[in-house]
């Protein structure tokens, strides 16, 4: 249950919300099967990191008084939500786990710092160093942002060490109440499904596991008016559908001597499966690793997986993970977008219709596909 004091005020969640593992985890029959059933019948986790979009009221007071419901979801991947719980009511193969707080909490896509204090007062200092609404890198910095990527405040500066202190402390202990049951579930549940892959494995009969970390980016920000009209730079759009990533170039192939975390032709084969499921005739509509690589989730999972490859590929095991950054006006929709590209504070109703044509042809992408994830080819 969430709440705000109305449209355009930030929406919030009551204070002393703790969420726990089955809430934030869906699979197809949750009511009448146990977790370890759908695990037993599934090879593809899909995390959805971003998608929380209401903040914990414990945190309401450290929230910039320029922050609006608008601001409030453009910063996060609210349109994934619906679409992955959707694909998990009707995908027997795959299980869901979703984070239910926003990244503002601390973004779990981001290696969680040694030092949190250190890290969110050198990214106010940044913030100060470049003024108010200004342009500010905040790379390395990132995992509690004071503004949004729009730049637009979202946390009030604290003026003091001691306010500094307090709002980490709070951040902290509020994090443990869903942000944290999101990483420990995420983790245990890698750990199982990699299990189950080398359970299943036998001579002849190779098995797969893919983890597949699901996000969005609109391609537009957001003025101080609240409309979300302005075109990013060309080489920070993304395409048309969805970004492939696997930290490789653009064929999918390894940068240097950089790891990959899904073998290159394997992701172009899910490429490929993605274009015929969404049913674009454009190649470049899905683009493998433009303009993101990806992010934290599959680069930790990617460096697990490697340090079971002999084992893997001894027992016929494929281990993979991927990012999917979907374009977040191709999932919201030309009527949705048409509504936030106008001057506003509140956020749309997501467009149910489309919510499961999309979430069927996520389904189609993988099973298009699932029975070239085992062995690739020469």
């Amino acid at each position: 249950m969430v709440g705000g004091m109305d449209a355009a005020s930030p929406q919030l969640i009551p204070a002393g919300t703790v969420f726990t593992p089955q809430e934030i985890t869906h699979y197809a029959g949750k009511s009448e099967l146990s977790l370890d059933e759908a695990i037993a019948r599934a090879d593809v986790l899909v995390t959805a990191p971003h998608a929380g979009a209401a903040i914990p009221e414990e945190l309401a007071s450290f929230l910039a008084p320029e922050f609006t419901r608008r601001l409030q979801f453009d910063y996060t991947d609210c349109s994934t939500s619906p679409v992955v719980r959707r694909w998990a009511e009707i995908d027997p193969r795959i299980v869901v786990v979703e984070n239910p707080h926003p990244r503002m909490v601390r973004d779990p896509n981001r290696e969680k710092p040694a030092d949190l204090a250190a890290t969110l007062a050198e990214a106010f200092d940044r913030v100060r160093a470049a003024g108010a609404w200004n342009r500010v890198d905040l790379t390395g910095v990132d995992a509690i942002r004071p503004v949004t990527f729009s730049f637009f405040p979202l946390l009030r500066v604290p003026q003091s060490a001691a306010e500094l202190h307090e709002l980490v402390e709070r951040f902290s202990a509020v994090a443990e109440q869903g942000l944290g049951v999101y990483e420990r579930t995420r983790d245990a549940l890698l750990e199982r499904f990699q299990q189950q892959a080398f359970a299943l494995a036998a001579p002849g009969s190779p098995t797969a596991f893919t983890m597949l970390a699901f996000h969005d980016t609109m391609n537009r920000t957001t003025t101080r008016d609240g409309a979300i009209a302005v075109e990013r730079a060309l080489e920070d759009r993304l395409p048309d559908v969805v970004a492939l990533s696997n930290r490789g170039d653009h064929r999918g192939d390894p940068i240097g001597d950089s790891p990959v975390t899904m073998e290159p032709r394997l992701l172009r084969r899910l490429a490929d499966s993605a274009r015929r499921a969404f049913e674009v005739d454009s190649p470049d509509a899905v683009a493998p690793n433009r303009p993101y690589l990806g992010s934290y989730e599959i680069i930790a999972a990617g460096r697990r997986f490697r340090e079971l490859g002999g084992r893997a590929d001894a027992a016929g095991v494929v281990l993979s993970a991927v990012q999917a950054e979907f374009r977040r006006e191709f999932l919201l929709g030309e009527a949705n977008t048409r509504v936030l590209s106008r001057p506003g504070t509140g956020w749309i109703e997501p467009d149910a219709d489309r919510v499961d044509a999309l979430a069927h042809a996520c389904k189609a992408m993988f099973d298009g596909v699932r029975t070239r994830l085992v062995a690739p080819e020469a």
